[in-house]
């Protein structure tokens, strides 16, 4: 673990929050990842009756709970310091040249795309375009990724991305297993599909009683039971194959066809939709998009019109706002798991939003034209490697290929050719160490073919151009159906015009940029700068995810720590990094719980008890992992009814399996009888998974393993400050009891690129160690703050929850507090008395909140009819003051609506957001002025944030269903 040395904090911060030996004479990060000072803190301390933060803390989190020594993670250091130290760390990770393949590949991202997306933090750290009137520029980006997605599988409509490709084939067979005609339990699995998509489907399959059979995919025949089926195309070796007899057999016996396909090769051969493919998946992570060790990568999923209400993940569709100008948003919300829980179609919510929009931007500066080019160029480069090493005498396995071929070596064991891969600094793929597979990728060079040829020819050979040689891909899967021919995809290929179309989309959305991102649960705090750098750094970036641990030993450092950290910040014995968002670390520590249980001959243990305030996704996943959900009821007060659970946990304890429970509740309040609660739970052999999207009211604080917990997932993407990415990326990993150690998630590739053969059932992200390159964001964040600086954090979260709570108390009443009348890091205000007394509902005070500026708190969630705000410890007093003034002056407005002095139907509530167009049109004919639409505050005349649209119909687009772009004329006036 981490010694950090000593951190700089200016005497004259945060006096008496901080002991004397803390400060130091460098600078302090510490200071600037909390918003107020050492004042505003008095002052909000007073303001809600305290006399300190400990006070405050005593007032708020029971007793019987909070830790009595610090956390063991050392003392905060400086940015500078630390970034020097975590290059060191980096390296000593060595960045060969990977040809592995297996559905990753190197890639150039364009330096326009990097520096003005992936680095943007206006693009980084948007929200999830719930608010979609504030969310036009990246919808945009997302709906230029569905259509490229669309084009290239030759389907009908695509979502707007998911995890990884093996989630994405997992989703598919669920899917598939709810829409086939066949009602049968088995899954068909092409035996040459990539082995870490196999191993998640496989840990999806077992806990829903589905039989997953895998084979050659010439090798499917007849079966009854068969509702589905999944390709590889190209398959994982590098053949190309017809799969359309394949497919039609699948139909014949009432299954769905799934296609998983690589994006770059679709530019060449011909389109799943083509050969009758039901759903085709992949990833776009070679739409320029570094390896980063695994991730993160946009998956995508593409399908038939039909099946539109069943896709899982998010899609974009076109509508229109009041004005009738097109606008776009989120399509059929009603799948949305919040909704319908246990019902959902899937527990994924979060997608890869960031990387789809950097895949989706890859698409437009090169066009179709430039990616057709791109493919062809590494095509040819590959028949040209097949051909050489052909000749030395070397058997290729398949005639037709696209970038991979598959060589059984002749005369030469395979340890020879590992050793001379070695000296050059090359990793290769390693089959059964019977066979090799080579991938070739864009950033291929000629030294670099000449590189390979010598590793099977131990000897130079000088290369020409053979523009006469065939192409290995055969005539009858050649592609002749044309592809992104939409404006959007030939319009901006010249640097200057692709920066200037970033910026006007970038221009459309608000992110923590403009304003605070009040989100109750959602936690919007601070991505500092210095925390999102190493992102990129090509010791981080240029890694494949399947590369030799040898190689790899400053990731290994970096996982450590982090694990070590994470553990004793939540006082558990074991952690994995795998699980690439919050849905996936709930599932994950659901499957934790489930092979405990049957490790232990318990295998009738299936019941989940989750109470009526837990996460959307807590039904869903447990669905999910097997389970079946029984509801425990909350008292008035929002607590857990712990009669109602006593009852409930004594009635099913032969067959209880877990308690599902969010703490500090999803109501904004410590419940007092945690440990009772888990105590219960325990008595009746059951295990308790808390969900830790709350954790950022605990570090520091409390830890979920001390008072009763026996797993919880984090959400690195909320309390670690992994950035949003406007709906991704995020990370979940998961914390486990001694107990639960043995069954944390494995993976099917081993530490020297050979594919490993053991049966692998606990696999829950393609990639190892999840989406690795953005772990280094929490590492920093976790060093950069040390022990102190992390409960700091903490408690300055919750001061700044209850001043906002004190603020807005005398005008929206706070639905839940705890016995001392204190939230937690977030509450509840009740908007049901501005419905009643004006007509205006939740939805109208969300919509006027952007003419002050600011994205809405969370609607109606977990309560109708009411918003749940927090602030996080990054906001300023300034700022928190701002918020709490707008949302006064709409409650003002709420009562002028109500005395009837404004009108109740046309007023600045009904019809938020105002335009910019909609102010400067020629006729106004509202009976209140353009000033007050436009200037409700006085801070807005210093900076505006304006809409580009008007409040939008989400009816009319659920009822017109488009989910791809729209000719450019159908967005001009």
């Amino acid at each position: 673990m981490l010694e950090p040395s000593p951190i700089l904090i200016p005497q004259d911060y945060l006096g008496e929050c901080l002991s004397q030996e803390e400060f130091a004479p460098t600078d302090s990060f510490v200071q600037r990842h909390i918003g107020a000072d050492s004042h505003e803190i008095q002052l909000m301390l007073k303001a809600i009756g305290c006399e300190s933060i400990e006070e405050m803390i005593a007032r708020t989190v029971p007793a019987a709970i909070r830790i009595k020594q610090p956390l063991q993670l050392g003392k905060a250091r400086g940015e500078y310091e630390l970034l020097q130290e975590l290059k060191a760390i980096a390296s000593q990770n060595q960045v060969w040249r990977s040809y592995i393949g297996a559905g990753y590949y190197n890639c150039i991202t364009p330096p326009v795309i990097q520096r003005n997306i992936l680095e943007s933090p206006g693009w980084y750290t948007q929200y999830t375009p719930y608010q979609a009137e504030i969310a036009q520029g990246r919808l945009e980006a997302l709906l230029n990724f569905q259509t490229m997605i669309i084009d290239l599988t030759g389907l009908e409509i695509a979502n707007a991305s998911l995890l990884d490709e093996g989630t994405a084939a997992a989703e598919a067979m669920t899917m598939a297993a709810g829409l086939a005609k066949n009602k049968g339990n088995k899954f068909f699995v092409s035996s040459n599909c990539h082995p870490q998509t196999i191993a998640v489907v496989k840990t999806r399959a077992i806990p829903l009683g589905i039989e997953v059979v895998i084979a050659k995919h010439d090798a499917f025949e007849f079966d009854q039971n068969y509702f589905g089926a999944l390709l590889q195309y190209p398959a994982s070796d590098g053949a190309i194959y017809d799969y359309s007899e394949v497919i039609a057999a699948i139909h014949a016996q009432g299954g769905l066809a799934i296609v998983a396909a690589d994006l770059l090769a679709l530019t060449l051969i011909k389109a799943p939709g083509e050969m009758g493919t039901d759903i085709a998946i992949g990833s776009a992570q070679r739409f320029g998009v570094p390896y980063g060790y695994g991730g993160p990568h946009a998956a995508y999923m593409a399908t038939k019109e039909a099946y539109k209400r069943q896709m899982p993940g998010r899609m974009i569709g076109v509508s229109k706002d009041v004005h009738g100008q097109p606008a776009l948003r989120l399509a059929l919300q009603t799948r949305e798991q919040h909704i319908r829980r246990d019902k959902a179609t899937s527990n994924i919510c979060t997608a890869q939003v960031l990387l789809a929009i950097m895949a989706s931007m890859y698409a437009v500066y090169h066009g179709a034209s430039g990616l057709k080019a791109i493919a062809q160029r590494v095509h040819r480069l590959t028949a040209t490697l097949a051909q050489a090493i052909e000749n030395a005498g070397h058997i290729i396995s398949h005639t037709a290929f696209f970038d991979t071929i598959h060589i059984q070596p002749q005369g030469i064991d395979i340890s020879t050719i590992k050793a001379r891969a070695a000296t050059k600094q090359i990793n290769l793929r390693y089959l059964d160490n019977q066979a090799i597979a080579i991938s070739l990728d864009e950033t291929v060079s000629k030294q670099d073919l000449q590189d390979l040829i010598e590793i099977f020819t131990a000897n130079s050979q000088q290369l020409t151009a053979n523009s006469q040689q065939q192409s290995p891909i055969p005539n009858s899967l050649t592609r002749t159906s044309p592809y992104l021919t939409h404006p959007v995809f030939n319009s901006f290929h010249s640097e200057s015009e692709l920066l200037r179309y970033i910026h006007r989309l970038q221009s459309k959305d608000l992110s923590l940029t403009t304003s605070m991102i009040p989100l109750g649960s959602c936690t919007m705090k601070l991505n500092a700068t210095s925390e999102m750098l190493p992102v990129t750094w090509a010791e981080f970036g240029n890694i494949h995810p399947f590369a030799p641990l040898s190689q790899t030993q400053g990731y290994q450092v970096l996982f450590k720590q982090l694990e070590d950290w994470l553990a004793e910040i939540t006082g558990f014995a074991g952690v994995s990094l795998q699980p690439n968002a919050g849905s996936q670390g709930e599932y994950a520590g659901l499957l934790t719980i489930r092979a405990y249980h049957q490790h232990r001959g318990e295998t009738n243990r299936h019941i989940c008890l989750i109470p009526t305030s837990a996460h959307g996704t807590n039904p869903a996943s447990a669905v999910m992992a097997g389970m079946k959900v029984i509801t425990i009821n909350c008292d008035r007060e929002g607590n857990i009814d712990i009669t109602d659970l006593k009852e409930k946990a004594a009635k099913y304890q032969h067959e209880l399996a877990a308690l599902m429970v969010t703490y500090p509740s999803t109501h904004g309040v410590f419940e007092e009888g945690i440990k009772e609660i888990c105590d219960i739970i325990h008595y009746y052999g059951g295990q308790v998974y808390m969900d830790g999207a709350n954790m950022n009211a605990q570090v520091g604080i409390c830890r979920p393993g001390d008072f009763g917990a026996d797993v919880c997932h984090l959400n690195l993407h909320k309390t670690f400050c992994i950035p949003h990415g406007g709906g991704g990326p995020g990370m979940g990993p998961i914390c486990v009891a001694p107990q639960l150690v043995p069954f944390l998630p494995n993976h099917p590739f081993n530490d020297d690129t050979s594919d490993q053969t053991d049966d692998f059932a606990n696999t829950v992200s393609a990639a190892p160690w999840g989406s690795a390159s953005i772990l280094t964001i929490s590492w920093v964040y976790i060093a950069l703050m040390g022990a102190k600086g992390l409960k700091l954090a903490t408690e300055v979260a919750i001061l700044n929850a209850n001043y906002m709570a004190h603020r807005l108390a005398p005008h929206y009443p706070i639905l839940y507090t705890g016995r001392n009348g204190l939230v937690a890091h977030e509450c509840i205000i009740d908007l049901h008395d501005c419905k009643a007394i004006a007509g205006v509902e939740v939805d109208d005070v969300a919509k006027r909140l952007m003419d002050y500026g600011f994205h809405a708190p969370t609607m109606s969630w977990p309560v109708a009819g009411t918003m749940m705000i927090e602030p996080t410890e990054s906001e300023s007093k300034a700022e928190l003051d701002r918020f709490c003034e707008a949302m006064i002056a709409i409650k003002h407005e709420v009562k002028a609506i109500a005395s009837g002095e404004m009108d109740q139907l046309d007023n600045p509530l009904k019809n938020a957001p105002h335009t910019a167009a909609a102010l400067l049109a020629d006729d106004w004919n509202h009976p209140y002025t353009r000033q007050q639409a436009a200037y409700p505050a006085p801070w807005l005349r210093e900076h505006k944030f304006w809409t580009s649209v008007g409040r939008i119909d989400n009816a009319y687009g659920d009822r017109h269903f488009v989910c791809s772009c729209l000719p450019l004329e159908a967005y001009k006036d």
